[in-house]
Formats: structure tokens, C-alpha cells, sequence
């Protein structure tokens, strides 16, 4: 059973869910899954991924001796558990460059990725530099050896007039259609607009989306929270998605942003958005809407700042869109001292 098999089936057994294992060990919902899954890209390094499975292993009743020494079978080399055995003297085995429990936020300069010591970096730096004057010498000297020079003007150092260029167009026009013979004119290719279509002018109502997603820098099933997604568009305030809590207002500097995804199943002219937020002011988000799922190309056409309480926006053009994204780029504090924003309610307004 891998390591995340194993915590995951401990959790299981003592009868915690990952929310609530969350709030025992300050550790985000995100990165338990993620673990879970043995995936350890959100971690921050070894150093981090280290203490997080020993936290989560001691939260759940399981013995966290045998799991650190198969991370570092399958993840670290000789090499490096030595240098971290250097960098640590007189820590007991199995639990150099642990992490203490509840670590969050961006893992230390330095700390993150495999660990090189100075001297293969200057090793690496100098391999480098030598590859690069033995590509330019063996340059030289073939250029002296042939005797040749690269690819220029044609000879005698002008280049052909544009007589000269339609005369040679024309002679193999000739060449490749014999006389009497007449190449058929192509059809005209179908031509599609990329642009869609401009929804019908009409009133302004409500309107409702088909779907709300987590979102995140990477895209749709990247953000924060997705099995409770759909709690902000459910009609209630009294059902929340929330976003995960992190360290600071800016996310612990892992990420630039998180936020929900709304797609309205076709494009739409959104005119209007209110949104009701948790009651703690503090949260900066913008509105950004389009025809593709991705940040790049959603873009703003409402923000907030300072945030909490129901905030109501109205959306600066009215362009077709198919989704509509509200993007949390700062969060307020919550009551346990990190920082959270939640989303009961969005409703939105415009012409279908």
C-alpha cells in the first residue's frame, strides 16, 4: 500500500474527513488530497512533504516511522538524505528536515526542489561554459576549412529585380502546366466566424448558470474546494463554497488567485453581478468573463476591493460570454487568525 493509500485509509478508520482533519492539523484541504493521491507537488519540497505526512499520520493514529522512510526509498536518493544528515547533525533518524505540524504558506528560498551543493553548481556552471567554446571553435574551423560562407544574396551580390522574379514565375507556371492545359479553378474555402454569436436584444433578467466550478491558476478542477462549488448557486445564503484558508492575505504566496467558475451554458450578456460574500470585509476579487475556461482569456470587466457583506457590481460592456469567473486576488482574515473568503450567493443579471 503506497503512503497515501495508507494515510488515506487510516483517516478513514478513525473517522475523519478531510475538512475536519484540516482544522486538527492546519494542513489545507488541497494538499491532504493531493497527498493522498501521492502527490506531493504542492508541498513546497521534501522538507515540507516530510512533516506534512508525519502530522497527518500522527492526527490519524498511524505510525509515521515506516511511511517518512518509504517517502525517502522512493523519493530522495543516497545523495540527498546524506547532505540532509550534514545540514542536520544529531537529529534521530527518520525525522531530519521534517517540517513542524501546521506549516503552511511558501516554503522558505532555498528549501524548495532537490538540494546542490555549491560545488556542483560551479561544476555545472563551468561544463557549461566549456561546451559553449568548443561549439564555436569547431565553428570557425569548418568555415575555414571549406572555405565557405553562409547562405546570402544570390551571386554577385544583388538580388533579383522583380522582372526577373516574375519571369522565372511565369517559366515555371510553364514548366509544371504544358500548353492547352488549364488548371481549374479552385473553390473558395468555407470561411467560419470564431467570434459567437451576439445574443438577442431583449430585456434584462435573471440569469441563472448551468454549472459552478472551482478555478484555479491551472483552470477548471485546479481551485479550491470543488465538491462544494455548487453551494453558490444554490439560491441559499445560507450555504457557502469557501475557499481554502492560507496563511496570509495573498495566499501564502503559492498562488496568484483562486475563485469559482459560473458557465451559463451558452453565451449571454452579463449586465450585473451581485454576490454575496462572507461578512468579513478584506477581500479584493474581480469579475472576468468569456468563451474559453481559461484565466488568460477571461477577462476584467468588474472588481471589488476591500470586499464583504453583498457586494454588487455592474459589469463596465455587456459582451457575449459563456463564463463568467469571480477571482479572489487578496482574501480577508477569518476567526481562526488565516485568511478564507466564502461565497453564498451569486446572482447575475442580462440578456440571454
Amino acid at each position: 500500500m503506497s503512503i497515501g493509500a495508507a494515510l488515506a485509509e487510516a483517516r478513514r478508520r478513525s473517522g475523519l474527513s478531510v475538512s475536519e482533519l484540516s482544522r486538527r492539523t492546519r494542513i489545507r484541504e488541497t494538499i491532504i488530497r493531493a497527498i493522498e493521491r501521492d502527490d506531493y507537488s504542492a508541498c513546497g519540497g521534501d522538507f515540507y512533504a516530510r512533516g506534512h505526512i508525519r502530522a497527518l499520520a500522527r492526527a490519524v493514529g498511524a505510525d509515521p516511522g515506516p511511511l517518512i522512510q518509504r517517502y525517502d526509498a522512493v523519493h530522495r536518493t543516497t545523495e540527498e538524505i546524506t547532505e540532509t544528515v550534514a545540514l542536520h547533525p544529531g537529529a534521530p533518524a527518520g525525522t531530519r528536515g521534517a517540517a513542524p505540524a501546521g506549516t503552511r504558506g511558501a516554503a522558505p528560498a532555498g528549501t524548495r526542489g532537490r538540494h546542490r551543493t555549491r560545488g556542483q553548481h560551479r561544476g555545472a556552471w563551468a561544463a557549461a561554459v566549456g561546451l559553449a567554446a568548443v561549439a564555436v571553435l569547431g565553428s570557425a574551423a569548418y568555415y575555414a576549412a571549406a572555405g565557405t560562407k553562409p547562405a546570402g544574396p544570390a551571386a554577385g551580390g544583388r538580388a533579383p529585380s522583380a522582372a526577373g522574379r516574375a519571369a522565372a514565375h511565369q517559366r515555371t507556371g510553364a514548366a509544371r502546366h504544358p500548353a492547352g492545359h488549364v488548371s481549374p479553378r479552385p473553390a473558395p474555402a468555407p470561411t467560419h466566424s470564431a467570434a459567437s454569436p451576439a445574443p438577442r436584444a431583449g430585456p434584462v433578467r435573471a440569469l441563472a448558470p448551468v454549472s459552478a466550478a472551482a478555478f484555479g491558476p491551472g483552470g477548471v478542477g485546479q481551485g479550491d474546494n470543488p465538491e462544494s462549488a455548487g453551494l453558490a448557486t444554490d439560491g441559499s445564503t445560507a450555504t457557502c463554497w469557501h475557499t481554502d484558508w492560507y496563511t496570509t492575505a495573498e495566499f501564502g504566496n503559492l498562488q496568484p488567485g483562486t475563485g469559482l467558475l459560473l458557465d451559463m451554458g451558452r453565451p449571454v450578456a452579463v449586465t450585473a453581478a451581485r454576490i454575496t460574500l462572507g461578512s468579513t470585509p478584506g477581500a479584493v476579487l474581480q469579475v472576468r468573463a468569456g468563451n474559453v475556461p481559461a484565466l488568460a482569456d477571461l477577462h476584467e470587466v468588474a472588481s471589488a476591493a476591500d470586499a464583504g457583506g453583498v457586494v454588487r457590481l455592474r459589469l463596465t460592456a455587456a459582451a457575449p460570454a459563456r463564463y463568467v469567473l469571480i477571482w479572489f486576488t487578496k482574501l480577508p482574515p477569518d476567526a481562526s487568525g488565516t485568511f478564507q473568503a466564502d461565497i453564498c450567493n451569486v446572482a447575475l443579471q442580462g440578456r440571454p
